[in-house]
């Protein structure tokens, strides 16, 4: 190998170099932005944004995986966004979501669980995400479900759903009596915003519950808070 083509290999070293430094100190100032701020989720997303258009496919992926090992819940939001910008291509990115996300006990990060899933149906199209929007929602896992019946809210302002209330309030009816209360808040406060404009179809489904079961009654002053 004659010097010159030495020089050409050690150049492009030296700028690949160069250029995985550059990438892990801006890493570092979104991660730094991030954790500076408490609350909302636009500079979570922006940072997301910012990886996303620095690194391959791949390696976003491997980034999320450590990200998500951070302490800070916003680091760990941040990681499951970019994880939900994933899905199209990674299946194992779904999978991540699904089994490890859905575990954090933080609860911001199971809001940004909720967003994340909503995005992904909304990518594919609600009709096409039917049988994901029921694997999610019969899973035995609460933060799971709560990811469909949170995410969507308000159901029937998104596609298809628009179309089919009825189908909308049997998939979230069915957790009425779950034993998570945080779940159901969500079943209660989703079938309450279906209300709004289904008051009748809500005021069907409520009928026939069982109030004298106090998980259900809980589920039933939420939904049914602006029937008359």
């Amino acid at each position: 190998m004659g010097n010159s083509q030495r020089n050409v290999d050690s150049r492009k070293f030296y700028e690949g170099l160069k250029g995985i430094i550059n990438l892990i100190m801006n890493i570092d100032k979104i991660l730094s932005k991030i954790v500076a701020i408490e609350h909302g989720f636009q500079h979570i997303l922006d940072g997301a944004d910012e990886i996303l258009s620095a690194c391959s496919k791949e390696q976003c992926f491997e980034l999320a995986l450590e990200l998500f090992k951070h302490e800070a819940y916003q680091v760990r939001m941040l990681a499951t966004t970019i994880l939900g910008r994933l899905v199209t291509t990674n299946s194992d990115a779904l999978c991540f979501l699904k089994e490890r996300v859905s575990a954090d006990e933080n609860w911001r990060v199971q809001e940004m669980l909720a967003k994340v899933f909503d995005e992904v149906c909304k990518h594919r199209g609600y009709e096409a995400s039917l049988p994901l929007i029921k694997e999610w929602i019969n899973d035995g896992n609460p933060n799971v479900i709560r990811a469909v019946t949170e995410g969507l809210r308000s159901w029937t302002s998104r596609p298809f759903f628009k179309d089919n209330p009825p189908l909308a309030i049997r998939l979230i009816s069915k957790h009425r009596a779950h034993e998570s209360e945080y779940l159901r808040k969500s079943v209660g406060n989703a079938l309450r915003d279906i209300s709004k404009k289904h008051a009748e179809l809500i005021r069907n489904e409520v009928r026939q519950w069982d109030l004298s079961n106090p998980r259900v009654l809980f589920t039933y002053k939420l939904a049914a808070k602006l029937l008359k």
